[in-house]
């Protein structure tokens, strides 16, 4: 779960009625964030979804469950574009009950997260590739 956490902490985004979880709502540039996504040091893979109006990240294959990871668990984001590459939020560890701040950078097939806690003294960055 520590990386969902961390995914969380960089992908958070607050809906209030901005961005909805339509089609649209978790795109930037035409990116979106929802789909099936692998960490580049191939220890993790995720699937993003609109959940509400919200977007909620499953792992859905861990490398080494022993670090407190599961299949299943979850975080639930709230995000909004911040600027047109950008989105960012906050996001909820339902596991642990932690909440995260989020700054995601997506692209087309690449996607960096970036969560923070403690008022952004602790962050930790990821790097994602879409998987098909």
């Amino acid at each position: 779960m520590q990386t969902l956490r961390v995914l969380a902490a960089t992908v958070v985004l607050a809906t209030n009625g901005v961005l909805g979880a339509g089609a649209d709502a978790g795109a930037v540039s035409g990116a979106s964030i929802t789909g099936a996504w692998s960490r580049t040091d191939g220890s993790l893979r995720i699937a993003i979804e609109a959940c509400g109006e919200r977007f909620c990240a499953v792992n859905t294959w861990i490398k080494d469950p022993g670090n407190g990871e599961a299949v299943g668990d979850r975080l639930v984001m709230t995000l909004q574009p911040r600027d047109p590459v950008r989105l960012a939020g906050e996001a909820f560890d339902e596991k642990r009950g932690l909440k995260y701040a989020m700054l995601i950078s997506v692209g087309q097939d690449a996607m960096t997260t970036q969560g923070c806690v403690l008022s952004g003294i602790v962050c930790k960055t990821m790097n994602w590739t879409r998987s098909r």
